[in-house]
C-alpha cells in the first residue's frame, strides 16, 4: 500500500495519543487498485495459455491494457499522482505487455522454433523493459517543446502488445491455422514490433489531447460507443482492424511529426529534438 510522504509519524510525547500512520486518501489508492487488477489480469493471461485457453489468455491481457489506460488518467483526474504509483505502473506494465504476450506466443507458437522461439520472446520482452525505462527517463524532459507531447518515440508498450498478439486474431479468425506451422512467420513479424517498440519511430499519442471541440462531442461519443459494441460483439474482428490501422498510421505519424520539427525550426532558429 502506498504511503502518504513522511511514512510513519513521530510518537507524541505527551497526550497518550500515539499515531503510527499518517492518514493516505482515497485518491491516492484508487489508480494503484487498478493498477493492481491490470497485473491480475496479465499474470492469468500466462495461466490461461498455458491451460490452452488462448482465447481467455488474449482476452485477459487486452483487458489489462483497458485497466492502463484507465489507470493513468483516473489518477490524474482525482490528482492523486505518486512517484509510487509511476514505478508500480512500470513494473506492472513489462509485465502485463512484455512478459505475458512474450509467455503467450512461446506457448501457441514459437516453442516450435525451439530455442530461436525462446530467444525472439526474450527480445519482445526485453524490448519492452527499454522502452519503458526510456519513456520513465525522458517523461520529463525541460527541452521537449509542448508539439512533441502529441507523439510517442517508437509504439507505446500496450500498443506494443497490441500488435503482437496480431497473429492470435487471425488464428481465431480462421485465417491461419494452428500457431506452430505459422512459426517462421509468426517469429520475425515478433521482432518487427520488438523493434518497433525501442525505435525512434514517432507514433501518435492521446495521452495529451486537450479539450475536445463542442461540435465534435456527439460524434466521438457515438464513434466510442460504436467501438465498444464492435469490441464486445466481434472481438478479434475488431482488434485486426485496429492493429492494421495502427500500422498504417505510422507513416501519416512519421509526416507529421516532420512538419511539426519544421515549423519549429524555422520559428526558433533551432533543431527540434
Amino acid at each position: 500500500m502506498e504511503r502518504a510522504p513522511g511514512g510513519l509519524d513521530k510518537a507524541v510525547a505527551s497526550g497518550g495519543n500515539q499515531r503510527r500512520f499518517r492518514m493516505v486518501p482515497v485518491r491516492y489508492l484508487l489508480p494503484n487498485m487498478i493498477t493492481l487488477l491490470a497485473l491480475c489480469s496479465g499474470v492469468t493471461a500466462i495461466r490461461f495459455a498455458l491451460e490452452d485457453r488462448y482465447e481467455l489468455a488474449v482476452a485477459s491481457v487486452m483487458l489489462a491494457v483497458i485497466l492502463d489506460a484507465v489507470d493513468g488518467r483516473l489518477a490524474r483526474l482525482l490528482k492523486g499522482t505518486s512517484r509510487f504509483g509511476a514505478e508500480l505502473d512500470s513494473l506492472a506494465d513489462f509485465v502485463n505487455f512484455g512478459v505475458a504476450p512474450a509467455v503467450l506466443l512461446y506457448v501457441w507458437s514459437l516453442n516450435a522454433l525451439h530455442t530461436l522461439g525462446w530467444v525472439i520472446c526474450l527480445v519482445l520482452a526485453i524490448c519492452c523493459a527499454l522502452r519503458l525505462a526510456r519513456f520513465n527517463v525522458t517523461l520529463d524532459d525541460p527541452d521537449k517543446p509542448a508539439w512533441a507531447n502529441r507523439f510517442f518515440a517508437g509504439a507505446p508498450a500496450p500498443a506494443g502488445a497490441g500488435l503482437a498478439l496480431l497473429p492470435f486474431y487471425l488464428g481465431f479468425l480462421g485465417i491461419i491455422d494452428e500457431g506452430h506451422g505459422w512459426a517462421l512467420a509468426v517469429g520475425p513479424y515478433v521482432v518487427v514490433i520488438a523493434m518497433l517498440m525501442i525505435s525512434r519511430v514517432p507514433t501518435f499519442s492521446g495521452k495529451h489531447m486537450g479539450r475536445i471541440r463542442g461540435d465534435m462531442v456527439l460524434p466521438v461519443l457515438g464513434l466510442t460507443v460504436l467501438a465498444v459494441v464492435m469490441l464486445m460483439s466481434y472481438p478479434w474482428e475488431f482488434l485486426t482492424i485496429v492493429s492494421i490501422a495502427y500500422l498504417a498510421l505510422i507513416p501519416v505519424s512519421v509526416r507529421s511529426y516532420r512538419k511539426l520539427r519544421a515549423a519549429d525550426t524555422r520559428g526558433t532558429g533551432t533543431i527540434a529534438p
